[in-house]
C-alpha cells in the first residue's frame, strides 16, 4: 500500500491536469476543496505535508497558470493558515487578479457551516450597528455575505472515489447544482472523466423546483 503523500502529490498533478482542461474547454470557474476545517484533525505530519504541497505547487504552477489567464481566488478563512503560506496565496491572487481567463476557485480552511455562521454573524452586527434593516435582509443580501460573494452558484458537482455526501461544501451554494458521482479517486481522475461529467450534465434538463418542461409535446 501507499503512503498517503503519495495520493496528496498524486491529486496535485490531477488538479494541474483539470485545470488545464477546463481552460481549453471554456469553463469560466472551478472551484476545489483543497482543505477542509475539518482536515485539521488529522495527524500533524499529514496536516505539514499538505501544507507544504500547496505551497510547492503554487511556487510550481504560478507562472504557468497567470501565462494561461487563470485568476486565482482563495475561498475560506485563510487567515487560518501559516504567515508563509498566506503570503505566497496573497501574492498569487494579486499576480492573477487581472486575467480574464478561468477563475481557480481554491477552498482552503473552508467549511459550509462555517461559512454560514460567519455570514450570519456578519449580517447580525450590520444589523445591530444600523447599517441594515432586519426585514432588507434576503437571500441576494445573504449571499453577498459568503466567501463566494459575486460569483455564480456551481452548475456542476463532482464527487470522485464513489463519495455520496457533501462533507461540508458550498452548502448554500449548492443548492441546485447537479451532481455526478464516479468511483475514480481523485489522484487517477483524468480529462476524459471530466469530460464524460460534462457530456452528462449537459443531457440533463435543470429545473430549478419548476415541472418537468412539455416542450415538443
Amino acid at each position: 500500500m501507499m503512503p498517503r503523500s503519495y495520493g496528496h502529490r498524486a491529486g496535485m498533478e490531477a488538479l494541474r491536469r483539470i485545470v488545464e482542461t477546463c481552460s481549453e474547454l471554456g469553463v469560466k470557474i472551478l472551484t476545489v476543496y483543497a482543505f477542509s476545517t475539518e482536515n485539521w484533525k488529522r495527524p500533524r505530519e499529514e496536516v505539514g505535508f499538505l501544507m507544504n504541497l500547496l505551497q510547492e505547487y503554487v511556487n510550481r504552477e504560478l507562472n504557468t497558470l497567470h501565462k494561461e489567464n487563470v485568476c486565482i481566488k482563495v475561498v475560506g478563512l485563510m487567515e487560518g493558515l501559516e504567515p508563509h503560506i498566506q503570503q505566497e496565496l496573497r501574492r498569487s491572487i494579486k499576480l492573477t487578479s487581472s486575467n480574464t481567463g478561468l477563475i481557480l476557485n481554491v477552498a482552503l480552511n473552508y467549511g459550509g457551516r462555517a461559512e454560514l455562521v460567519r455570514a450570519a454573524r456578519s449580517l447580525a452586527e450590520m444589523v445591530r450597528d444600523g447599517e441594515l434593516e432586519a426585514a432588507a435582509i434576503d437571500e441576494e443580501v445573504f449571499a453577498g455575505q459568503l466567501f463566494t460573494a459575486g460569483v455564480p452558484d456551481p452548475d456542476l458537482l463532482i464527487r470522485t472515489a464513489g463519495e455520496r455526501r457533501l462533507s461540508n461544501f458550498l452548502l448554500w451554494q449548492i443548492a441546485y447544482t447537479e451532481l455526478w458521482v464516479t468511483d475514480v479517486l481523485w489522484p487517477d481522475f483524468t480529462k476524459d472523466d471530466l469530460v464524460q461529467a460534462i457530456i452528462d450534465y449537459q443531457q440533463r434538463e435543470r429545473r430549478f423546483g419548476a415541472i418537468k418542461s412539455t416542450k415538443g409535446r
